[in-house]
């Protein structure tokens, strides 16, 4: 892979904010999302998905709580608003009030020097809320080693301190994490081990129930998982929701593109959710059997079952 400088600040416009408020916001949200927000505190930041009865994700955010009756949901824009319509529908008799706060937030993401520079350790482990006056700096997995954060601040805040950053390159640096972030083409398309959510905190099995949890919990203790989530290099453009095809069985795809982003030295990055099978017969393509090839590369963590 050519030697790229991942450093800097950049908008992140893709993304958008649902706010919770009210006495029963971190319980209603608690029995909704495959995360505990019962006991999240100030100082952290949680992972977390909204999956169907069918333990499908259909939406998947970062969870941040800044005051005890509040809490904002960073999510994929594209989604939003069909997210919250369907939360919505099952506060019922909850004391909690939900509503698409993203023109009330600037979002940014840090990279490298832009964290020490903006009074964030980039040495402190991911998935830690820093307050940093009236802006929340949440750390995330890192790309390549590369420290990285999330900058959430007021709309109308000074943006964030650091050099320019290509908002390509923190697309492609989110690929290069591991984490899957939710756009509409993959709804539906995976139970959260599909996209190893168990692995890097997005799923808390001591939690009590939410939608989909016998199933997400099934997937786990039952041995029934059969797909995961790998990180390759691709020789063409490719993009979330296609199919990926094996060359053992180039009639049936094996699985599905999560997320895609161009790489800065040619070809194309990329979260692929396959059939743990494929990924040993090898000769892996995106969008038809003699589509982009794939090149599996090492994930930046640990699967659970490696732990």
């Amino acid at each position: 892979m050519t030697s790229v400088v991942l450093n800097g600040v950049t908008a992140l416009s893709h993304l958008g904010a649902i706010r919770a408020e009210g006495p029963d916001a971190a319980s209603f949200l608690h029995g909704q999302l495959t995360q505990d927000f019962a006991l999240l505190d100030a100082a952290e930041a949680r992972l977390a998905a909204l999956c169907t009865a069918k333990g499908r994700a259909i939406a998947s955010f970062i969870g941040i709580r800044p005051q005890p009756d509040r809490i904002l949901l960073i999510c994929s824009r594209d989604i939003l608003p069909a997210t919250l319509k369907r939360l919505s529908m099952y506060v019922l008799r909850a004391k909690a009030k939900l509503s698409d706060a993203s023109d009330e937030f600037a979002l940014y993401g840090l990279a490298g020097t832009a964290l020490a520079a903006n009074d964030v350790d980039p040495a402190s482990l991911p998935g830690r809320s820093i307050a940093v006056g009236e802006a929340h700096a949440v750390t995330l997995y890192p790309s390549d080693g590369v420290p990285r954060a999330l900058w959430i601040a007021p709309a109308g805040n000074t943006a964030p301190k650091g050099s320019a950053l290509d908002p390509a390159l923190w697309q492609w640096s989110e690929v290069r994490s591991g984490i899957v972030t939710l756009t509409s083409p993959v709804i539906e398309a995976f139970v959260p081990q599909m996209i190893n959510y168990e692995s890097v905190g997005g799923v808390n099995f001591k939690k009590g129930c939410y939608p989909g949890q016998e199933v997400v919990a099934r997937s786990q203790f039952r041995g029934t998982l059969k797909r995961r989530t790998y990180l390759v290099q691709a020789s063409d453009e490719i993009a979330a929701g296609q199919e990926v095809f094996a060359a053992g069985d180039p009639e049936q795809p094996v699985g599905l593109v999560a997320q895609a982003a161009p790489a800065p030295g040619g070809g194309w990055a990329g979260l692929i959710s396959i059939q743990i099978a494929a990924i040993e017969a090898g000769g892996l393509h995106a969008r038809a059997a003699d589509g982009p090839a794939l090149t599996i590369e090492p994930l930046p963590y640990p699967l659970l079952e490696d732990i």
